[in-house]
């Protein structure tokens, strides 16, 4: 987070360049786009069947301040399961940011304009789950509901977020992984990314995907998810999006 404020500071941003996100894309047989103003990228594709976009451009949130890269796909999730993995460091910094807020303006409930990331902080209690001991220092969780987010945070999820704590996101990145209106979305800060990020970021998304049809099974005995949603998603990723990308120490 400090590299990014010196280089915001240093008016070190360069260019926007997607040339190694289209060549990655067109490797993987992705839909590559580039945005009318030409300030960013868009790639899609699809999980199993599941329609997926990635963006990489100019941040969408105020605590990014270079480039994004953010994801999204619609699961078909119950509206009301809301969940969200945030980097501590992140976490801690919005959170100083709210009391700040509530602080000088003298507010007495959550400002609905705040991004949810600040206000699910603010409202929802912290959860400690045995599944992220071993990451508790590095990530901060928050639900509406202790039990999904349980099964949410398995094996394989926590697993992806140590390989990006020891890889591509490095110790202190920001990054946000939330369920929100039926959707999985994902944000990281990126300046300039690279095939090992771009692969470890989808397999951490892939994940999440995984554990959130599980989560959302679980919480809900009246979501009616079609037979095959389940089952389709305990498949390995295809070859092109290695299960392990990222573990190695490629760091930002």
């Amino acid at each position: 987070m400090l590299d990014s404020f010196k280089r915001w500071i240093d008016g070190k941003r360069g260019g926007p360049d997607g040339r190694l996100l289209q060549t990655w894309a067109k490797q993987r047989g992705l839909v590559f786009k580039r945005v009318r103003n030409g300030e960013g990228v868009v790639i899609e594709g699809e999980m199993h069947g599941t329609p997926w976009r990635m963006e990489w451009g100019t941040p969408q949130r105020a605590y990014l301040l270079d480039r994004e890269l953010r994801l999204r796909m619609d699961l078909g999730l119950p509206q009301s399961l809301q969940m969200m993995v945030i980097s501590r460091v992140l976490a801690e910094e919005l959170e100083q940011a709210a009391y700040a807020l509530f602080t000088q303006d003298m507010q007495t409930q959550i400002d609905s304009g705040m991004p949810e990331e600040m206000r699910w902080l603010a409202m929802f209690p912290k959860t400690q789950l045995a599944a992220l001991k071993m990451l508790r220092n590095r990530y901060t969780t928050a639900s509406n509901a202790a039990a999904p987010l349980a099964v949410w945070l398995d094996k394989d999820l926590v697993g992806q977020l140590e390989a990006a704590r020891q890889g591509w996101l490095g110790e202190e990145g920001p990054l946000v992984l939330m369920t929100l209106r039926g959707r999985l979305y994902l944000r990281v800060e990126s300046v300039q990314p690279d095939a090992a990020l771009l692969d470890g970021v989808m397999a951490l998304f892939e994940a999440a995907a995984r554990g959130a049809l599980a989560a959302a099974e679980g919480a809900s005995s009246q979501t009616q998810w079609p037979s095959t949603s389940t089952t389709a998603w305990q498949s390995h990723l295809p070859s092109h999006y290695p299960a392990d990308a990222g573990l190695g120490d490629n760091r930002r």
